[in-house]
């Protein structure tokens, strides 16, 4: 694309083209305005976002007002945030000031947020214009983004298939050039999930990178959700999630996993060995996706890292665990999902419920429970000694593209056949590293992407694998609905 010079109404309606990397630059020096960046977006969203149902709630007149203030700011010539002047859109399971923390949950249309979440907070304080509410599932506990508050979330490339979940409404709204930066999170593949399915890239951090903070102020949180669940960035580059981690990273008190500081891993060996895990021993990749990995190998070998294709059992092991460790906590909330879960989070959970029970019996007990911690970290301990032989794996983020629409909840054999294809994604979770979902290619019509894990806290390492691979297959969004 041919881009306009400042000033002129063809450039201000095409900013939302530019990557958020270009935006804060471009605001920084002068040569745009938070304000015209704004406006972009909101112009973008109009057009879009009718069709997508990406974004549940625009908050125009309040995201401008905070436009003209990093304006008035930028020429003051005080120091400005990494992420000052670009808009990003915040997920609705998360509280914002003054708007509603809904979780995709009818019941929870008015519980407006008297704080901000530490991860939110976070965003606001490195400058970013909270612009919109991005959709997800009821409880957020679904690969498919849709409710009976909010509505169905389509996907911009195919309307029917899955935008994923359960940000499904953050990589539509980032695909489609609504906003160039959603905030998601990932317990489960939330973040990694939608990105793959959408076209853009999606990192879940190390447990402990990004302070975060999920569910009522007053509730105690699950062991699962403190241990595994993390706060992650949506965008359409590499470097653009490196600068989104930038405004994740302020320090708060009240995630008691977080790290406040975390320095990042030290430098791996030389040459960097990649552990290439085609199959995970639950589901057979799909052609698309083999040929994916097949390619991202290639362009890693190119680039100087030595490739190895191996097996990782601990990685059908772990995701495994993570449906005895995660759904036995959630149980507990099982009768808050039956009295306001919409129909769509019930059938979910008796699928997730029925396959799993072929591994842990239909009420494990609680020496399943503790023992299946227990073997937690005896995997976390395994995968962290394979890591000082392989900086990187390379493996699928699913065993299949974008899901046709509610195919979790078309039968228990068809959950069975989704669970098994998210096997690799699972996993990782449990095993708290970190790991970023890259588009490779567009196959059949959908994006098709891999999945890179690293060693704790080097996020660093996996982006730069990464950026390799998105050099050499490029960048398929911003896209119009198809």
């Amino acid at each position: 694309m041919t881009e306009q010079a400042p000033g002129t109404s063809a450039n201000a309606d095409q900013l939302w083209r530019w990557s958020a990397t270009r935006i804060a630059d471009g605001i920084a020096t002068g040569l745009i305005s938070a304000r015209e960046a704004v406006e972009s977006s909101l112009a973008r969203i109009d057009e879009v976002n009718p069709q997508l149902n990406a974004l549940v709630e625009v908050s125009a007149e309040e995201a401008l007002q905070a436009a003209d203030e990093a304006d008035r700011l930028t020429r003051s010539g005080a120091p400005l945030g990494p992420l000052h002047g670009v808009p990003v859109a915040i997920k609705v399971n998360s509280d914002q000031i003054g708007h509603a923390t809904t979780n995709g949950v009818v019941a929870f249309k008015d519980a407006i947020a008297t704080t901000d979440s530490p991860h939110v907070a976070s965003l606001r304080q490195s400058g970013a214009i909270l612009l919109a509410r991005s959709n997800t599932p009821a409880f957020s506990y679904r690969w498919f983004t849709s409710n009976d508050l909010h509505g169905r979330t389509l996907n911009p490339w195919d309307a029917t298939r899955t935008p994923g979940g359960s940000s499904g409404g953050a990589g539509s709204a980032v695909a489609s050039g609504m906003v160039p930066i959603g905030h998601g999170n990932d317990i489960g593949g939330s973040v990694r999930h939608p990105a793959y399915a959408c076209g853009v890239v999606g990192l879940r951090p190390t447990v402990g990178r990004v302070a975060g903070l999920y569910g009522p102020p007053d509730a105690d949180p699950a062991l699962s959700v403190q241990s595994m669940l993390v706060q992650g960035p949506l965008a359409r580059t590499v470097a653009d999630i490196r600068l989104a981690m930038r405004g994740l990273t302020a320090h708060d008190p009240r995630d008691p996993f977080h790290v406040p500081g975390a320095p990042a891993a030290a430098p791996a060996e030389r040459p960097l060995r990649v552990a290439l895990v085609r199959h995970h021993g639950v589901a057979t990749p799909t052609a698309a996706v083999d040929d994916a990995l097949t390619q991202a190998e290639g362009w890693l070998t190119d680039a100087g890292y030595v490739v190895e294709e191996v097996e990782l059992p601990l990685l059908a092991e772990a995701y495994r665990l993570w449906y005895l460790l995660c759904m036995e906590e959630f149980r507990q909330i099982m009768p808050l999902v039956e009295e306001v879960g919409d129909e769509g989070m019930k059938k979910a959970a008796e699928g997730y419920y029925a396959v799993s029970s072929e591994w842990w019996g239909t009420q494990p007990s609680l020496t399943d429970y503790m023992n299946g911690y227990a073997r937690r970290g005896t995997l976390i301990r395994m995968l962290g000694e394979f890591l000082q032989r392989y900086s990187t794996v390379l493996l699928p983020v699913s065993a299949e593209q974008a899901f046709e629409q509610d195919a979790d909840i078309a039968s228990i054999d068809s959950m069975r056949r989704v669970m098994a294809a998210q096997a690799s994604m699972m996993a990782i979770p449990v095993l708290g590293f970190p790991a970023v979902s890259v588009p490779t290619g567009i196959a059949g019509g959908l994006p098709v992407g891999v999945q890179l894990l690293g060693r704790r806290f080097d996020e660093a390492g996996i982006l730069d694998a990464a950026a390799v691979i998105e050099a050499r297959a490029g960048t398929f969004t911003p896209i119009d609905p198809r």
